[in-house]
């Protein structure tokens, strides 16, 4: 029995096979048209009127038809530009959301550590209890911490024993409670996410720092975060874009941004601005500018997944 032997192909012929078809570099697109075809529509045309309606002197007079709407081009945000009051909550937001950022981190950093040493029922009466909060909406979360620093019935002027104390009167208490409320909703996402990258590092590399002589706290600063820092990057740019939206705490919390506006920021700012003083066009500006600030964190956000490794 003779073996068949075939001649080895020629260069063109290689080339010709390891070149990838059309189709197998537009198969991935193929997918993604369905996810698309909902997607763009459900939030290019959204986009697309907010840049519109910008651009444009949109007011109540406009919306009833008693006056023609007029093209202003860039007048809006002119006027924003020459606002100290935009100025002035735009970096209110920043700071705020800056410092939620921190505290969320924090929180959810020690958290992660107390449940890689705690025990098994510690550490699923920790994840449920996190879960919970994580689950809770906005409205509901914020109704319940009101409640709770209530100036006649809540529970934290009862424990203090004070009688009738306004915890929202004060611009930086308000921002401190609603900051607690922020940062309880949001630390079981740091934490859970924290906590399986920890999960993920090998036992072999603590056990060697600890055969250097290295303490638990050197091992996990020069061992465990160095390793975790793709994950802290991703949960870092997530919660900038989470914090510096925020919308429901505020508004619900301090009943549309605090007295005389102390505690407004920039959601609720184009909220008034749109819908209490029925400035359309100059509230859609402001959605504007925060959603361009929001696409450079977005890119940034991507950029950090594929350093991290993470396919899009």
């Amino acid at each position: 029995m003779t073996a068949v032997t075939t001649a080895p192909a020629d260069p063109e012929t290689r080339v010709r096979q390891s070149t990838p078809r059309p189709r197998g570099r537009l198969r991935p697109w193929l997918y993604l048209l369905p996810s698309a075809a909902v997607l763009l529509p459900l939030f290019g045309y959204p986009i697309y009127m907010l840049g519109l309606l910008s651009v444009f002197d949109y007011r109540q007079a406009q919306v009833s038809g008693g006056e023609p709407t007029r093209f202003i081009g860039f007048d809006n945000y002119a006027t924003l530009l020459g606002d100290q009051r935009f100025w002035s909550v735009l970096a209110q937001t920043v700071v705020f959301a800056a410092v939620l950022v921190i505290a969320t981190l924090a929180v959810g950093a020690a958290l992660a550590v107390v449940l890689t040493k705690a025990g098994r029922v510690p550490r699923l009466l920790l994840s449920l209890a996190a879960m919970a909060a994580w689950a809770a909406p906005a409205m509901t979360g914020s109704t319940v911490w009101m409640f709770l620093f209530d100036a006649d019935l809540g529970l934290v002027n009862q424990l203090l024993g004070i009688e009738g104390y306004n915890w929202f009167y004060d611009k930086w208490v308000t921002f401190g409670i609603v900051g607690a409320t922020v940062v309880w909703h949001s630390f079981p996402f740091v934490m859970v996410t924290l906590y399986a990258g920890i999960q993920a590092i090998p036992s072999s590399v603590v056990e060697a720092a600890s055969l250097d002589g290295a303490s638990a706290w050197h091992s996990f600063w020069r061992v465990i975060v160095p390793m975790l820092r793709p994950l802290v990057t991703i949960v870092v740019i997530q919660s900038i874009i989470w914090d510096f939206k925020i919308f429901t705490q505020i508004y619900v919390m301090t009943n549309g941004g605090g007295i005389a506006g102390q505690n407004s920021v920039l959601n609720v700012y184009a909220y008034q601005t749109a819908f209490g003083s029925s400035e359309y066009g100059l509230g859609s500006a402001i959605g504007v500018i925060m959603t361009l600030i929001l696409l450079v964190v977005t890119l940034l956000y991507i950029r950090a997944l594929y350093r991290s490794g993470e396919k899009l």
